[in-house]
């Protein structure tokens, strides 16, 4: 009992031991912080990345597409012995494009290199999260390139009769495919990356970034590519109306990504019944190492058919973020090595302090193991305060972080900036395993820094710790 007593009394008499708390605190506070906010923007790339590539992707190299037709491919991956594990597919086809519009009193031309994506909307939200990512509301809950009245009555007042599109003139190329309708009355929609509709605009009189739309729904977008010829790449070119705009957050995806229909595309690229790319969505994602397996027997490699997850395709990135979080934490957790030396230099003047102390104790019956004992839970207070309290504390900051951040932008005019992914705010994802190991890994610093003194204490002889007065 007199131990526990002991290292009460120093634990509240000591300013010492305050320092202590405090410099444990902070290490507790700053890594909770840090990994929270880093485990947030991880997530949310994760989040993104899924969404937008689905489980499994078959995928083609060439910008012909796939030697097979895509109702021969789905129905032999529907055959296969791992159709059981599959829950939805949907094609598609990526091909690179120059998109341009026209802008100003002047209508000056703007043109930018874009990523022209052919999908169904309906069947592509069923692999992954592309429908939630509608600027429209309405879009989200039924998937469609349909224009909205307002956006149809823009279009019909702004745009004359449009040009057909262009169409590949190679000899070798399948035989001519009558032009895709374009007229007035009935235009092809496209949905653009929101960074392609929107621009960054800082307000000067708030200080706010604010979005500042390109293109409404109903204005005119020019799209150009290359057909699906077998010798020589013919351009071809479609004009189309902004049905919507997606919003993913990603700055490589809103404003480089261009969605259109895909029957459109094919045509208009000459394709046939071929696509790029087949997008799979799993019943349970752990069983995609099988899935990825078998679908490679299926389709092999050398004849033009690549098939990956989602994090085979990003695993550069995700690598990276894991090396550096890593990296962030082994750098930080040096706030609590400064923390443990201060305790061991504080309980080494201790040690000195309390010589006559522990000689009387150790006069009046308390054993080496004792004195030893009433060190190490010394110790182990302090971190187990200074650990909760810094829990509390990076918690805390971590759920107000962007208030936090506000203030400090308004104060000094450095803060977080959307500009990078697009993110309304600064994402945070608190993981109690994590908060765990941190605080774990503070207060057994705090007792191993504190082994040492503890130890000589435990060694003083009573008659030499009072002759020492």
């Amino acid at each position: 009992m007199y131990k526990v007593l002991l290292c009460w009394k120093y634990l509240r008499t000591r300013f010492l031991a305050f320092v202590c708390i405090v410099s444990v605190m902070l290490g507790v506070a700053t890594l909770v912080v840090v990994n929270s906010v880093m485990a947030g923007f991880s997530n949310k790339l994760k989040d993104r990345f899924h969404g937008l590539l689905s489980d499994v992707i078959v995928e083609s190299p060439s910008y012909n597409g796939f030697p097979l037709e895509t109702d021969d491919m789905m129905e032999r991956i529907r055959n296969s012995s791992v159709a059981e594990y599959i829950e939805a597919m949907s094609p598609t086809i990526e091909v690179f494009g120059m998109l341009s519009y026209e802008v100003g009193p002047n209508r000056e031309q703007v043109t930018i290199p874009v990523n022209i994506v052919g999908t169904d909307p309906k069947t592509r939200s069923l692999v992954g999260g592309f429908g939630k990512y509608f600027k429209q509301d309405e879009r989200s809950a039924n998937p469609s390139f349909d224009l909205t009245p307002e956006a149809m009555n823009r279009w019909s007042y702004f745009n004359p009769m449009l040009p057909p599109p262009r169409l590949p003139q190679n000899p070798d190329d399948p035989p001519a495919i009558a032009p895709p309708p374009a007229e007035p009355q009935s235009p092809v929609g496209a949905i653009p990356g929101f960074g392609i509709t929107h621009y960054r605009h800082t307000n000067p009189k708030t200080g706010k970034v604010e979005d500042k739309p390109i293109l409404l729904p109903g204005d005119t977008i020019k799209l150009m590519t290359v057909g699906a010829g077998k010798k020589n790449l013919e351009p071809v070119f479609s004009s189309f109306a902004v049905a919507d705009s997606i919003r993913t957050e990603m700055t490589e995806y809103d404003s480089r990504y261009v969605y259109v229909p895909i029957d459109y595309l094919q045509r208009l690229r000459a394709m046939g019944n071929h696509v790029t790319h087949i997008q799979i969505r799993l019943k349970d994602y752990s069983k995609a190492p099988l899935v990825v397996a078998e679908l490679r027997k299926l389709f092999p490699q050398e004849y033009f058919f690549q098939v990956n997850t989602w994090e085979d395709k990003q695993t550069s990135l995700l690598k990276a973020i894991n090396i550096e979080r890593g990296l962030l934490n082994l750098l930080l957790f040096m706030i609590v090595g400064v923390a443990g030396f201060c305790i061991l230099a504080i309980f080494s003047m201790i040690v000195r302090e309390k010589t006559r102390d522990i000689g009387i104790l150790k006069s009046l019956g308390a054993s080496d193991r004792g004195i030893l004992q009433i060190f190490l839970g010394y110790g182990l207070l302090l971190g187990v305060f200074g650990a909760g309290f810094g829990t509390a504390l990076g918690l805390l900051i971590t759920i107000f972080i962007n208030p936090i951040e506000h203030f400090l932008f308004a104060m000094t005019g450095v803060g977080f900036s959307p500009d990078v992914y697009y993110f309304d705010q600064i994402p945070t994802k608190i993981e109690p395993m994590t908060v765990l190991l941190v605080n774990v890994g503070a207060i057994s610093i705090a007792v191993a820094f504190s082994v040492w003194p503890a130890i000589r204490a435990a060694w003083l002889k009573p008659v030499q710790a009072l002759r020492y007065e």
